[in-house]
């Protein structure tokens, strides 16, 4: 959304491109600038071959439009991208960096390594290689072959294993590229998508402590010492939920071809092959779907209880029932009893912090304390509080209203209760403007201001319309001058109406003749 704003704003090319090429224009502009920036000897002209085999090279590769333009971008982000984008075209202009490199191997198989910038080259874009920078960069003292060095001391610090690091959203589109996997244009809809679908959660763990060991040598002694470290800890990394786990178990059993790292990048090769003419596309087709189908209807008997993650908690203390968690068709949810059973199982959803699984037996026996009575309104009513499909709410009657993020269904109080339902009825009558009930034409206050509801769908209000002022025949008139509506698709006709329509049907005469 920022490339696509500083695009929209004239500052850059079209970014949804994976071309390295750069036009004859760009090429030029980028020499002039540097030469005039830094000096001609950091100017090394350069070109770059595709990038991929399947790279798309409509566009060539995204660059600012002119080159003398330092900053842009109406924000911070817009501004960072923008240089970033800079940088990056005229450093694949410049002369190659020189770096003195030294290193010096010292008895008992102990190595010291230092380097000093003395040509900074392409790095001088990104202000690497100053003159201060020189001067701190790893330098060592001048030394000879056969040189006694004396030992100030000498620390050995105990390490631990590491598992390899989870994936940032940034490293996660780096794999994908490097195992052809998606297009620029897809990388951030799929990271999207995952989130969205909590198959992937970007929690901060904050970690914890823990004890390392310590071994000093110095002045010929030895001494042992610990300190401690934060271990585990985590940020802006992507971890696997109950639910992805799952799924993704299910489908790698259950789809293995399709699910295997180097599926896409067939896929596109084909589609290549196709779009140059050397393969017919329903013969690629027919190839993917015939054993696909046959996939499919394999899956479909397999093992319920492993493709929903179902595990036992223990006994229900009150029906003596197995209580499971397991994963259903809205999230993570624990059950009481069996599905064959003749008795309906009770089910609740798992709500964060707790997971699917590490939730235990007392905590989803506490789960099913909802809906609970909370309390009864001023006129006597119930009020009861519940979570439901789109998330937790208190209900009087048959009005159900949400409760908010700050509360919680399990231990609202009564007043809190009230609170709400007054806000909610407030909030209802407030809509309600005016109404002619022979002509079911009503006139309503919106999210988007006053706008009339009748039988041809919601028709807008003119914003210099007072709605109080309108008559009936003002009402029909803006009704009918109101566009028609694009239809979305085709809508599904309802069971019933089917039903109805084979029954009025005539009956079709059998054709004996095989269809080709």
């Amino acid at each position: 959304r920022v490339a696509q704003r500083l695009y929209e704003a004239g500052h850059i090319t079209y970014m949804r491109t994976d071309s390295v090429n750069l036009s004859q224009t760009a090429l030029k502009a980028a020499e002039k600038e540097i030469k005039a920036s830094f000096g001609d000897e950091y100017y090394q002209r350069r070109t770059y071959g595709k990038k991929s085999k399947g790279a798309q090279e409509a566009h060539e590769a995204v660059r600012p439009t002119d080159m003398s333009r330092q900053t842009a971008g109406d924000e911070n982000d817009q501004s960072r991208l923008y240089s970033l984008i800079r940088n990056r075209l005229l450093a694949s202009q410049m002369a190659d960096a020189k770096l003195a490199r030294t290193t010096a191997k010292l008895s008992f198989d102990l190595v010291a390594k230092g380097q000093i910038v003395t040509f900074s080259g392409f790095l001088a874009v990104y202000e690497v290689g100053t003159d201060e920078a020189k001067e701190e960069d790893g330098l060592l003292p001048n030394m000879a072959e056969k040189d006694i060095l004396g030992l100030s001391r000498a620390i050995g610090t105990q390490t631990f294993t590491r598992p390899p690091a989870r994936f940032t959203e940034a490293m996660l589109v780096k794999q994908m590229e490097e195992m052809g996997i998606g297009r620029p244009s897809t990388y951030a809809p799929t990271i999207t998508t995952i989130q969205r679908r909590e198959y992937v959660s970007k929690d901060e763990i904050e970690g914890t402590e823990r004890k390392i060991g310590l071994l000093k040598l110095q002045d010929g002694k030895v001494s042992k010492t610990t300190k401690t470290e934060m271990t585990g800890a985590s940020r802006g990394r992507l971890w696997p939920t109950a639910t992805g786990t799952i799924v993704t178990d299910f489908l790698v059993d259950q789809f293995p071809n399709v699910l295997d790292y180097s599926f896409t990048a067939k896929v596109e090769e084909e589609f290549d092959a196709v779009a140059a003419g050397k393969t017919e596309w329903n013969k690629m087709i027919q190839t993917f779907y015939s054993p696909f189908h046959v996939a499919v209807e394999a899956a479909a008997d397999a093992d319920k209880k492993k493709a929903v993650g179902q595990r036992e908690l223990g006994k229900d203390p009150k029906s003596g029932k197995p209580v499971y968690a397991r994963l259903g068709r809205y999230g993570a949810m624990v059950q009481i009893g069996d599905t064959e059973d003749e008795e309906k199982p009770k089910f609740a959803s798992i709500r964060a912090p707790l997971r699917i699984e590490t939730i235990n037996l007392e905590q989803a026996l506490y789960l099913f304390q909802l809906p609970r009575v909370v309390g009864t309104t001023e006129d006597g009513e119930e009020i009861k509080a519940s979570i439901g499909r789109f998330g937790p709410y208190v209900v009087v009657g048959k009005l159900f209203v949400s409760i908010p993020k700050e509360d919680d269904p399990y231990t609202i109080k009564e007043d809190r209760a009230r609170e709400l339902i007054a806000a909610k009825k407030k909030a209802d009558a407030e809509k309600f403007i005016k109404e002619w009930a022979d002509e079911e034409i009503q006139l309503l206050n919106g999210r988007w201001g006053p706008y009339i509801k009748c039988a041809k769908g919601n028709v807008k209000i003119p914003k210099d319309t007072d709605p109080l002022k309108l008559t009936l025949p003002e009402v029909q008139e803006l009704i009918e001058k109101a566009p028609e509506k694009k239809s979305r698709g085709r809508r599904k006709t309802p069971a019933k109406k089917k039903k109805a329509a084979k029954k009025k049907a005539p009956a079709k005469k059998k054709n004996t003749q095989k269809k080709a």
